[in-house]
Order: structure tokens, then sequence, then C-alpha cells
């Protein structure tokens, strides 16, 4: 926008150009009035919803605790098993209607290629819940 110039030509001629500052001040308090009376415009509709009640399930599913200690040697809920037993302990656990979840508790010193086989084995009996016990330092 050329307001003025220091040419002689075209001095009493009127400005073409639109002004833009007056439309803009005009869209600006349109906008506010929009922004503050849009929230008072929601309708809500009051509607009487069904009521249910109902208990939690606070069944809570049985825990097996298999623990291996530094030497290999399996527990079952606290009892010593052999290493064929655990794969028929593990298919009786995943046949129960509830499957109980397995929790792991190994010795500092085992190896992992004897916790891996444990998984492997709960895998293939079809435990779906297996969990790892730490004791936590102090």
């Amino acid at each position: 926008m050329a307001f003025g110039s220091f040419s002689q030509e075209g001095r009493g001629a009127p400005m073409s150009e639109i002004n833009m500052v007056p439309l803009i001040d005009v869209m600006l308090v349109l906008l506010i009035v929009f922004m503050i009376t849009a929230p008072l415009l929601t309708h809500a509709v009051k509607i009487d919803l069904p009521t249910a009640a109902s208990a939690a399930n606070n069944e809570k599913p049985e825990t097996v605790t298999l623990a291996v200690d530094e030497a290999g040697v399996l527990y079952w809920n606290d009892r010593r098993i052999e290493d064929a037993e655990l794969a028929t302990r593990l298919a009786e656990a995943a046949a129960k209607p509830v499957q109980p979840e397995l929790h792991l508790r190994a010795d500092r010193e085992t190896r992992y290629q004897k916790l891996a086989e444990i998984m492997s084995a709960a895998r293939q009996a079809g435990i779906q819940k297996m969990g790892f016990v730490t004791v936590p330092e102090q």
C-alpha cells in the first residue's frame, strides 16, 4: 500500500485500495463474541438411564510356585519334584477350568538354560500366566 510518494502525478486521485484494518477489527470482535457464546449454546437432554448393580468378581486364581535352586532342583509349591514330573504337573495345571498363575522363583546362581527350559515347558503345556518372583534389595 502506497500512501504517499514523492511524485506529483495523480496527487488528487482517490485511493483505490481497500483499507483492511476495520475489517480485521470487526472479525476479531465477532470471534470473541462467538467464543463467549458458543459454550452457552450446548443443549443437554435429560434422560433416565437404567441402573445396574453388580458385585466385583473377587475370585483370584490359584497360584503355583515353582522354585529352582542353584543345582537345578525343582520345587512345586515347596515340594521337591523330578524334572520328568514337571511336564505332567504343568499339563494338569493348564487343564484346570481356572488356570493357575505360575510364579517362578530362581536362585541367583541358577543357570539361564534351566530357566529357559522351564519357560518352554510351561508354554508347551499351555500355561497362560507366568511371572518371576524376586526379592527386593534392602
